[in-house]
């Protein structure tokens, strides 16, 4: 709750993306009479979890991590980290990337005789879903290198699947982001590329496994 006596400058924060692009004269409203206080208080609750995502998941590793191998607990350290950094990554590139072009989309694709004035609550719950869904698509590497890792498939029988990938990506960004084909795009081809990079580490990985057992071979010849 220590971070309630900034919840107006966060909101702020958050609605700049927009503000900066509302035609001269416009500005967001609240259309309920507690909107001006619930709707900086729910971001705070929002931000607060944001910031504590790094302690939740240690402890789900502390939880977990007393009954893996020691080869185990030497990759899930590493795939913990990259998961906060590619959530967090998902967030800033919502933030700083998608937020800008879509609301330039929005704001000037309009009649001229209609004012922009967004509600301050409806705002919030727009930008929080597409955070969220950002956030959870750039997991895709992860998601993707687990299933490798674990021999639930094959690099070979992803590769052979893109044309199916492609299209779910798209189907994904339909649901999961406002129904126009800026954002739908900005959400799909993101997260196609980074189910690319997930194919990537699981190749190098498997490259890395056989050189090790082809030593070990050659070790046991000896």
């Amino acid at each position: 709750m220590g971070l309630y006596s900034f919840a107006n400058d966060i909101y702020t924060f958050v609605a700049e993306p927009l503000m900066a692009l509302l035609p001269e004269g416009s500005q967001m409203i609240a259309t309920e009479v507690a909107s001006p206080f619930l709707a900086p208080f729910k971001l705070t609750l929002v931000v607060a979890v944001f910031i504590a995502i790094p302690f939740v998941l240690h402890q789900a590793w502390a939880f977990i991590a007393p009954g893996l191998y020691d080869n185990e607990k030497a990759l899930a350290i590493p795939i913990l980290v990259s998961s906060i950094a590619l959530f967090y990554g998902g967030a800033a590139f919502a933030y700083y990337v998608v937020f800008p072009l879509l609301f330039e989309f929005f704001t000037q694709t309009g009649p001229e005789n209609v004012a922009v004035m967004t509600d301050i609550n409806q705002y919030l719950n727009f930008v929080l879903k597409l955070f969220f869904a950002f956030g959870v698509a750039f997991e895709i590497p992860i998601a993707t290198f687990l299933l490798i890792q674990s021999g639930a498939t094959t690099v070979e029988s992803l590769s052979k699947k893109r044309p199916y990938i492609i299209l779910g990506c798209f189907v994904v960004g339909m649901l999961l982001t406002p129904p126009d084909v800026i954002s739908q795009s900005l959400l799909a081809i993101p997260m196609y590329l980074l189910y690319e990079v997930g194919l990537l580490f699981g190749r190098l990985v498997r490259k890395r496994k056989e050189e090790k057992e082809a030593a070990e071979e050659q070790e046991a010849d000896l």
